[in-house]
């Protein structure tokens, strides 16, 4: 079982930038997806992160603005987030899915969740 914290967010104007964290205890050899809520909407896929950091992978709207990264010293895991739109208001999810692979997109297929940090983008 992976434990998950997610923190780092807040409101930012737009234009500016925010690095979310999501702390993991427990089994390590996990991928992380990071997904996001706007109200009204489903969870939506951003990025994600294979076990060991050398492979990720974007959605559209995140490709060239947010970048995801690692350090397994820390068990912890990053979203940096640069040029930050209103759009981009929800909350940010980390998740944790069992394996050696990168992560699917697909919110149903990772086997646990933190409890969400909300990030806000003002026009």
């Amino acid at each position: 079982q992976v434990q998950l914290v997610e923190s780092g967010g807040g409101l930012v104007q737009a234009g500016g930038s925010l690095r979310l964290s999501c702390a993991a205890s427990g089994r390590l050899s996990v991928a992380i997806g990071w997904f996001r809520q706007a109200p009204g909407k489903e969870r939506e896929f951003v990025a994600s992160i294979n076990w060991s950091g050398a492979e990720t992978y974007y959605a559209n709207t995140a490709k060239g603005r947010f970048t995801t990264s690692r350090d397994n010293a820390k068990n912890t895991v990053y979203l940096q987030m640069t040029s930050l739109k209103p759009e981009d208001t929800a909350v940010y999810y980390c998740g944790a899915q069992y394996g050696y692979g990168i992560g699917t997109t697909n919110a149903g297929d990772y086997n646990s969740w933190g409890q969400g940090t909300q990030v806000t983008v003002s026009s």
